[in-house]
């Protein structure tokens, strides 16, 4: 089958995100036996004269669209994002009759709600590069994709997803499955890149479980690193892990640099780390193999605070860390996020003091908190009346601590104000 698989930008805001998904997708499409074309979207007023060249040119069987995010969490002036989407898959529907199939992290999360909204036809909720080649080959046979794990219809709920729990068996994507557009080519473009799927840490306010399920799952170190040569070849060096917790469990994170090493690959990386079971020999590593930045996701330093974010590990945990990156030489990302359950005056002060303790490269400092479906906040806020009986979450709502709606952005800008490493968000 003909496929034309759309990504639509909704957002470049700190760096150009390019849709490590939808490039997934196409290669899991391409190993079986569809002929595949990418496009990348930008709204505006070229976007509707590139769908139109696209289709015309493709003749599409069938048309998948990546639904990357829903909003921009910004809690103070929140931008929905998802309405672009909708406004893309509106176009394309004037243009082709072909079936519409949507899917991706910020789908995923809200699916019985999205797929109305977007107005597509199928869906997929969780981990497209089975399901998708499933969704092909029914509509090829002419039968419908209703039941299939993980596949939403307009009639139908989705059948509970199945996850994938060797990596290695789905294709890898390679650089054309990316179609980075040329202008976003320079020192800013970090190629995504991931080895590691799920996350079994239940933080309050995450969504990675709803996602990609809570058990760790991986591809073997010798595959990535094959990958990661591919894309050297084809003139990338820098690349953003995005792995949830890149350093667990350890042995993983060791036998990956380990491996980068010794392919004698010229690369620089950036990677999200969790707070905890980050020893010196794993650090060090990591410098060998190329890491030159990481995301120290702590959030808070205010050991009540921690426990209500449901947060393994402890301020001095955070600070050990911090300290073993700073000594090699790797630049150290901390974030913030302010506001939850049990945040009070004297605890952000005590996260702001804690944070400056640290001597950060630089910190994103956000207040509020975004509330995602099936989490432990959502459970919180809707227990604390938050939430209104039966609301809905696709449309962005954020929890903030009683009392500290309007004194807490002001504080957070009071501070960042003479700390220009401080972003607030």
């Amino acid at each position: 089958m003909r496929i034309l698989l759309v990504y639509v930008v909704t957002e470049r805001l700190n760096m150009p995100v390019l849709p490590l998904g939808l490039a997934s997708l196409g290669a899991a499409a391409e190993a079986a036996g569809h002929s595949v074309r990418f496009l990348n979207v930008i709204p505006g007023p070229e976007a509707g004269e590139a769908l139109a060249r696209a289709v015309s040119e493709t003749r599409p069987e069938a048309v998948g669209v990546s639904v990357r995010n829903v909003d921009d969490q910004n809690p103070t002036a929140p931008l929905f994002l998802m309405e672009k989407a909708r406004d893309a898959i509106a176009a394309i529907r004037s243009l082709t009759g072909a079936p519409i199939i949507v899917g991706g992290a910020g789908f995923t999360m809200f699916a019985a709600e999205a797929l109305p909204y977007l107005g597509a036809d199928y869906g997929v909720a969780g981990e497209g590069e089975a399901a998708f080649p499933a969704i092909l080959a029914r509509l090829e046979r002419g039968e419908s994709p209703g039941g299939l794990a993980g596949v939403l219809s307009r009639e139908r709920p989705a059948a509970p997803p199945r996850l994938e729990t060797d990596l290695d068996r789905f294709p890898l994507p390679l650089p054309r499955h990316l179609s980075v557009p040329e202008d976003w080519r320079g020192p800013d473009l970090y190629v995504p890149f991931q080895t590691r799927r799920g996350c079994a840490m239940d933080c309050s306010y995450c969504s990675t479980a709803s996602i990609e399920g809570r058990r760790l799952r991986y591809r073997s170190p010798d595959k990535a690193v094959e990958n990661l040569a591919r894309y050297v070849a084809a003139g990338f060096s820098r690349f953003y892990f995005v792995d949830n917790t890149f350093n667990l469990p350890p042995s993983y994170a060791e036998s990956l640099c380990e491996a980068i090493t010794a392919s004698g690959l010229s690369i620089e990386w950036r990677a999200i780390v969790y707070p905890r079971r980050i020893s010196p020999g794993l650090v060090e590593k990591m410098a060998r193999a190329g890491c030159r930045e990481v995301s120290l996701g702590f959030e808070s330093g205010a050991p009540s605070v921690l426990k209500r974010l449901n947060k393994k590990f402890s301020p001095e945990d955070v600070r050990a860390t911090s300290a073993l990156f700073a000594q090699n030489g790797i630049r150290r990302m901390g974030f913030l996020l302010l506001g939850g359950p049990g945040e009070t005056r004297g605890t952000v002060a005590e996260s702001l003091d804690f944070a400056e303790s640290l001597s950060l490269d630089s910190l994103k400092v956000t207040c509020g908190i975004r509330i995602y479906p099936k989490t432990i906040l959502e459970r919180d806020a809707r227990a604390e009346g938050v939430l209104a009986p039966g609301e809905g979450l696709l449309l962005p709502r954020f929890y903030m601590a009683r009392d500290l709606a309007g004194w807490l952005p002001e504080t957070v800008y009071a501070f960042a104000k003479s700390r220009p490493w401080v972003l607030p968000a």
